[in-house]
């Protein structure tokens, strides 16, 4: 249904960047723009070159981007762009229009969403990562420091003048209504989806991955891992297994927790460990495919905090997935739609490595969990989920503002 309210869509990573935000954010923009006009405020270079195409508009911003272990100097950029942003917005938006935002970074919601109430736009707020919340399960700031306090009166101020708030998990709702003054109707819950093609795939003996020996039993951990993931966990669950010559375990990915990882590494070369570069994105199908299993590990207290975007994936090739989490995590709760995994408390190597031990000493039963998996990941399909981010516009803009 076509309407004349314009859509701005302020977000740090837009195609064609290659993190999955930034995929996943495109794809949204790219839907948005069957029913109205959309203008994507972006700071990823190059993103004008993808433009103009239908009603969507691109609209770059210069963004500094220091390495990542200058601290003080990446705080100030995010601070830089969430100025920068505001000022777009601020030039951009007009009354009746609808101001979508993304949380990353932390900062830019503030405003952004402020810009657009100084404007008299709608507003819409998409929550990745929760802040001060994600900081807290990190380990990184106290639950009653300055900071964290500073940052929950902010968000207070903020998510009760929201229109709308969409989270990825069904554990993020519980976190964000003990905010004073934010209520039910303004929640929506829209997963993610798989970005490769739903479909059991047989695991191929020849498979580079799977040598020299492909009858070992595979447990594989890939990706981005952040702050809130316990790669030790893992790698203590394989020193455990180091015993068991039919179990091999391959790692590949990046983020902080490789790098924690590659000092374990470096210090224990165990036997049944690979670790490898991270796999470009044209090898991840076969990539995922080599394993008999998948581990996603998180650490303690990280419910509502961090969604697992690469479940998604792992379902769609039709392989079963163990989860150190909370049991009442986004992850766990789709691993209990049906037998597809395990879920184990986080940072406990033994039990990890106890499930492990199980998976491997029945392969069938492993097998049909993997072929569930994929029937399971048809619920989480891009159609499905960018119709309900249609829908979630359409509501906003039709509803008289609270």
């Amino acid at each position: 249904m076509a309407t004349s309210a314009k859509l701005i869509i302020a977000a740090q990573f837009y195609p064609p960047d290659t993190t999955t935000t930034a995929v996943y954010v495109g794809r949204i923009a790219e839907s948005l723009a069957r029913d109205r006009q959309v203008v994507v405020i972006s700071a990823t270079p190059g993103s004008r070159t993808i433009g103009r195409t239908g009603k969507s508009e691109v609209v770059e911003i210069k963004n500094w981007n220091p390495r990542k272990s200058a601290i003080v100097q990446r705080a100030a950029a995010i601070c830089l762009l969430a100025a920068q942003m505001f000022v777009s917005v601020l030039r951009r938006a007009r009354s009746g229009d609808i101001v979508f935002c993304v949380t990353t970074p932390f900062t830019l919601p503030y405003t952004v969403l402020l810009a657009a109430r100084l404007r008299g736009a709608k507003t819409m707020l998409l929550i990745y990562d929760l802040y001060p919340e994600a900081l807290e399960a990190a380990g990184m700031v106290r639950s009653n420091s300055l900071a964290v306090r500073l940052i929950r009166f902010a968000n207070t101020l903020l998510f009760r003048r929201l229109d709308a708030i969409v989270v990825i998990g069904r554990d993020v709702p519980p976190l964000i209504e003990k905010y004073r003054g934010v209520n039910a109707e303004q929640l929506r819950y829209i997963p993610n989806w798989a970005l490769i093609p739903v479909g059991y795939r047989t695991i191929d003996p020849a498979s580079r991955f799977r040598a020299p020996d492909s009858s070992r039993f595979i447990v594989g951990l890939s990706g981005n891992l952040g702050f809130t993931h316990d790669p030790v966990t893992v790698f203590e669950a394989a020193r455990l297994l180091r015993d068991r010559k039919d179990i091999h375990f391959i790692l590949s990915g990046w983020g902080v927790g490789w790098a924690t990882l590659s000092r374990l590494y470096a210090k224990d070369r165990l036997e049944n460990v690979t670790v490898l570069k991270p796999v470009p994105e044209d090898e991840l199908v076969e990539f995922l495919s080599a394993a008999d299993l998948w581990v996603i590990p998180y650490r303690r207290h990280v419910t509502g905090v961090s969604i697992p975007s690469r479940l998604y994936n792992i379902l769609a090739i039709g392989r079963p997935v163990v989860i150190t989490s909370e049991e009442n995590s986004e992850g766990a709760l789709v691993l209990g739609e049906a037998a597809i995994g395990w879920v184990v408390p986080p940072e406990t190597p033994a039990e990890l490595a106890r499930v492990i031990h199980e998976a491997a000493g029945d392969r069938q039963a492993t097998k049909d969990k993997g072929v569930r998996a994929a029937g399971i990941a048809e619920k989480y399909r891009e159609d499905t989920a960018l119709a309900r981010y249609r829908q979630a516009v359409n509501d906003v803009d039709q509803a008289v503002r609270r």
